[in-house]
């Protein structure tokens, strides 16, 4: 079964809602959620923070944290995750942030990808080093990022 159908039930038998932060999917995450017919009662919507000062204007990361660990750092996504909740008062928050090239970032190569979900038990990270194209990185980072969500929820249940 696709995460995003996982994400749903658990969601709907918990009564939770749901909000994103996405950086290097830039918004794919988003889609594949409100793919699912009714997601409208557990998806509250997300934020596209492609740029450091939407990060921080948005979602509230510290500009200094993004100063000393990188835009695609754990603890970006971590704050991140934090702060989705924070701006949108769901009890679920799923953030990503990353590099999907072909370029790097702040001395990262492709397809380094942080992700974070916070959910009512705390807060838990996962780190990424994939490969491909621009495209297949970012692709894999929403899968990556659904799938372990669905997890942590799994966990929460």
């Amino acid at each position: 079964m696709k995460p995003e159908i996982k994400l749903g039930r658990l969601c709907k038998g918990n009564r939770w809602c749901i909000a994103v932060a996405e950086s290097c999917t830039g918004g794919m995450i988003g889609e594949r959620i409100t793919s699912v017919s009714g997601s409208s009662e557990y998806f509250a919507g997300g934020v596209i923070a492609y740029s450091n000062e939407l990060k921080t204007a948005l979602l509230g990361v510290p500009s200094e944290l993004i100063d000393d660990e990188g835009a695609v750092s754990e603890a970006v996504a971590r704050a991140m995750a934090v702060g989705i909740v924070c701006a949108t008062g769901v009890q679920v928050g799923l953030s990503v942030t990353g590099v999907a090239g072909p370029g790097r970032s702040d001395q990262k190569p492709p397809g380094t990808v942080h992700i974070a979900v916070m959910t009512p038990k705390g807060l838990e990270t996962k780190n990424l080093s994939l490969s491909g194209s621009r495209k297949e990185i970012r692709e894999l980072t929403a899968s990556e990022a659904l799938e372990f969500l669905v997890s942590a929820l799994e966990k929460t249940d």
